[in-house]
């Protein structure tokens, strides 16, 4: 393999071991000619993948941009690194085995956003809000109606604001809750 830093074709492993719950390979590796150490990950790959984009447009499938997506949604939330890469090799399996070598951007949103949905609400939201090119409050609204049980209650709840940005509800109305 060749060095990332100094293009050398002579790399030699230092370690290896099985990575994403035996679905991958880690290999830390070292370059004789200027020292420099870096990781590599080794996966199956059943089939290439195409996506196809909103504008028909063809670009090959990029599992590191899908791994992108889920870290911009996580930013800042409190899920473990490991189940992001299950979910990301998750979501993959299930492409290639779909038979498919061609698919739809829309079908990969789509599991993006019922997987993030069960993993974090805040990352759901964020994601859903990029995805589906929100315009306006109303769209987080209507969104978080479907997040917080009966259509309407997370729309309540945000109207409990003044325009001040004062809480309306009393504090001990809510303690009995």
């Amino acid at each position: 393999m060749r060095c990332p830093f100094c293009q050398s074709m002579d790399t030699q492993v230092k370690d290896s071991r099985p990575a994403e719950d035996g679905a991958a390979i880690r290999r830390r590796r070292v370059c004789p000619d200027c020292g420099g150490r870096f990781t590599t990950f080794e996966r199956i790959q059943l089939r290439d993948l195409v996506v196809i984009k909103r504008s028909s447009r063809k670009v090959p499938f990029d599992r590191d941009k899908l791994a992108r997506s889920f870290e911009t949604a996580l930013r800042k939330r409190n899920v473990e690194p490991d189940r992001v890469e299950r979910a990301v090799s998750g979501i993959v399996r299930q492409l290639e085995n779909s038979g498919e070598s061609e698919i739809e951007a829309e079908i990969i949103g789509n599991l993006v956003m019922d997987v993030l949905k069960s993993m974090d609400d805040v990352a759901y939201v964020r994601y859903a809000s990029v995805y589906r090119n929100f315009r306006e409050a109303k769209d987080f609204q209507d969104l978080l109606g479907e997040l917080g049980g009966p259509a309407g209650q997370a729309g309540e709840e945000l109207s409990e604001v003044s325009e001040d940005g004062v809480p309306r509800a009393d504090v001990n109305d809510r303690a009995g809750d």
